[in-house]
């Protein structure tokens, strides 16, 4: 009797064995899950309208608006792990500006991709899944994941360009390949002398105070009134704070270097690093310094 009563007893532990193991579950799109398996959206306000966007598909659209898809996969990776942490990061509520990160719908990613809109697509959906859950932390925190185009060969720390508090992660690195793999490395900018007279009040003289060990500049002094680069770079419309001012007749030309303010992630860096073999991972640790690529926990 207890011989039967145990194989019974057996057949129910195998049985119920089975039942929890066996759990179909649904793919959905989305790449995150939130508490009780709800999607993880994005809050995006668009001029005067805020739309809810699937997490995933928010970064599908945010690399297409912020880096060329015809990018290496492992650059990719390394834009789609920023940008996930960029948006959590600001609690998962941005607008669609440079001030956060530009984001196409799908529309306008077939204008933006045209004849290789699969091809990218496919691409860039690849990134995300193959770097599903990842962003990245120092100390257990969510970082701040600054990035822009192209350097002018070294990032910069973040505390010269964005005054405030210094971050260890945000320092200035090496990025020697922005100037092989950007094809604008190099820009150029025209005011006639009569438009720098207009903008800054009178006949225009200037004179370069300080650069940054990165080369950028730190403070210039124009008609006895002093900026920082960022100030004039702004002011100007330039591509980066490293500058040069050319004087040609009545004009002058401002001559820059890399695009963008030059904090964090180097777009056309990663691009280089890629070609060279290092994968994502890599890339990131070594444009934020110390951080750790962490699974998101949700």
């Amino acid at each position: 009797m207890k011989t039967i009563f145990f194989k019974l007893l057996l057949i129910l532990f195998i049985l119920l064995a089975i039942i929890l193991l066996y759990q179909p579950t649904k793919e959905k799109d989305s790449l995150y899950k939130g508490k009780e398996n709800e999607d993880v959206y994005v809050s995006v306000k668009v001029g005067d309208n805020t739309q809810k966007i699937l997490l995933d598909d928010y970064l599908l659209g945010v690399v297409a608006g912020e880096m060329p898809a015809s990018f290496e996969l492992e650059a990719i990776k390394a834009q789609v792990v920023a940008s996930r942490t960029f948006v959590y990061s600001r609690l998962l509520s941005v607008d669609n500006t440079t001030n956060t990160q530009v984001y196409l719908d799908d529309e306008k990613m077939k204008v933006s991709w045209s004849d290789h809109y699969e091809e990218y697509k496919e691409k860039v959906q690849k990134a995300i899944v193959e770097t599903k859950g990842e962003i990245l932390t120092y100390q257990g925190k969510c970082i701040s994941a600054l990035f822009y185009s192209s350097s002018n060969g070294k990032s910069e720390n973040v505390e010269n360009y964005f005054k405030g508090s210094s971050q260890p992660y945000l320092v200035s690195v090496d990025s020697h390949w922005d100037q092989e793999y950007d094809p604008q490395f190099i820009r150029k900018v025209k005011y006639t002398k009569a438009q720098l007279n207009s903008l800054f009040g009178g006949s225009f003289q200037y004179r370069f105070l300080e650069r940054y060990p990165s080369g950028r500049v730190k403070s210039i002094l124009i008609n006895q009134k002093q900026y920082s680069g960022r100030e004039l770079r702004e002011k100007l419309q330039l591509s980066s704070s490293d500058f040069e001012i050319v004087k040609e007749g009545n004009s002058y030309i401002f001559v820059t270097k890399g695009c963008g303010h030059g904090v964090g992630l180097s777009q056309y860096g990663a691009q280089g690093m890629a070609k060279e073999g290092y994968n994502y991972q890599a890339i990131l640790k070594h444009y934020y310094q110390g951080v750790e690529i962490s699974k998101n926990k949700e």
